[in-house]
């Protein structure tokens, strides 16, 4: 009787033990698959959103505000000659745009730029929004002064447009202007400028002789549709 029993606990031991196997073997063959499964659902359940990021994370460090930007507004309109102002902040660039009197020439624009720099500064402190410190990236600012539109009928030796921009990034002690509407190299400027001449008049040439081209095919066919009908009206007779 003794043996029976002890026979019967062994069994019930040995059916435990498989089955404890059993089951851990099973949930480490499923767990892969499980993790998998979530992976794929998570995925798909995101598939729509963008993904997003911030390059200038931990930089930027005080931020410039709105109410900054309005105020940046308000103290470069009140610079004398300035007819229309534009802010802009894009990409931890602020750009400010001056469109001052019509005869101003590059001087003129050049110190009105600097000018408004100065006004801007009592808004914005360069070495606290426009200077690199304690290794943060920080913001660069740009100026643009100019005096009208771009004529681009009006040839670019006759134009009296003028364009400067100042500008200061944060790697930069101080802000420089340059005079952007007027070419360093004439020469330069000047081939560059009869390249595109040549090329448009080259595509405008190309354009008229196709439409020509086109043309004549039209009147050819025009031409040949009475002549069938006229055949077809002595075949009737």
């Amino acid at each position: 009787m003794a043996q029976t029993t002890k026979a019967t606990r062994k069994r019930r031991k040995r059916g435990y033990v498989t089955a404890v196997i059993f089951w851990v073997c099973l949930i480490l063959i499923l767990a892969p698959f499980g993790i998998l499964g979530w992976i794929l659902f998570s995925s798909s359940m995101d598939s729509n959103a963008p993904v997003l990021g911030n390059r200038y994370a931990n930089d930027l460090d005080p931020a410039i505000t709105a109410a900054q930007l309005e105020e940046v507004r308000k103290v470069t309109e009140a610079v004398p000659d300035v007819e229309k102002v534009d802010v802009q902040m894009q990409t931890a660039t602020l750009r400010v745009y001056a469109d001052v009197k019509d005869d101003a020439d590059g001087i003129f624009c050049t110190l009105k730029s600097e000018e408004i720099y100065n006004w801007i500064k009592t808004v914005l402190d360069p070495n606290v929004y426009f200077t690199q410190h304690d290794g943060k990236k920080m913001y660069d600012i740009e100026v643009h002064v100019y005096n009208h539109e771009r004529d681009m009928e009006v040839p670019i030796e006759e134009d009296t447009f003028v364009y400067v921009i100042r500008v200061k990034n944060s790697s930069m002690s101080e802000a420089k202007p340059q005079v952007v509407s007027s070419a360093r190299n004439k020469a330069l400027a000047a081939q560059l400028r009869q390249d595109v001449i040549d090329r448009k008049a080259k595509e405008e040439a190309e354009k008229a002789a196709k439409e020509a081209e086109e043309q004549q095919e039209v009147n050819v066919t025009q031409e040949e549709v009475p002549a069938e009908g006229s055949e077809e009206g002595g075949q009737g007779e």
